[in-house]
């Protein structure tokens, strides 16, 4: 029903306790009966899913910098970046935001809506130059998977103007080696850890 929400998985399936089936299959209402407790079902109130909204507003009067991650990697939502980048403009929250994708085209449309939006690639693949297609992109950032990052790979992403920001990083060894890199950003599990 066009409302935009804040889950990982296009199915509800593994962390909802009362229900199956599709993020795109369900409308909003459908989707705030979800339990999403997981594991923790029972041992605390039961979690919802969130719309973006009421994260903006949660979010609205902080310092926080946010990650959007447009998850269309299975399912295209057609007018997804307009519907993201209309609430990131009605909260104005456009410099505290950063939109990723591991659809490449996603990030391109995101930046017919806004030229000037800042934006990520992620990737979990060895890229060749993945510095220049990232820039010649028009994309300011490149999220790898953090074991990408080795000398060669991270020094022509870095020549090529662009920051670096790491997922998912948990080991305190590996963030210590990413911190040492100088990757920009660090995407993980276990804040606290960082």
């Amino acid at each position: 029903d066009g409302e935009v929400v804040i889950i990982h998985d296009e199915r509800v399936d593994r962390t909802c306790v009362n229900a199956t089936g599709l993020v795109k299959d369900m409308t909003l209402e459908e989707l705030k009966k979800c339990d999403i407790s997981f594991k923790f079902a029972g041992q605390c109130e039961p979690q919802y899913i969130p719309t973006l909204r009421e994260y903006f507003e949660l979010v609205k009067d902080t310092h926080i910098v946010t990650n959007i991650e447009i998850k269309t990697s299975n399912y295209e939502y057609t007018g997804i970046e307009q519907a993201v980048y209309d609430l990131i403009m009605e909260y104005g929250l456009k410099d505290k935001i950063i939109i990723s994708s591991f659809n490449h085209f996603t990030i391109k449309r995101m930046k017919e809506v806004c030229p000037d939006m800042k934006c990520g690639l992620l990737t979990e693949t060895w890229m060749i130059d993945a510095g220049a297609y990232t820039k010649n992109l028009g994309v300011e950032c490149l999220h790898p998977i953090w074991f990408n990052m080795i000398g060669e790979q991270f020094d022509e992403v870095k020549s090529n103007g662009l920051e670096v920001n790491v997922w998912t990083v948990n080991e305190e060894s590996d963030i210590r080696l990413m911190i040492e890199r100088g990757v920009d950003s660090i995407i993980g599990n276990f804040p606290d850890r960082i």
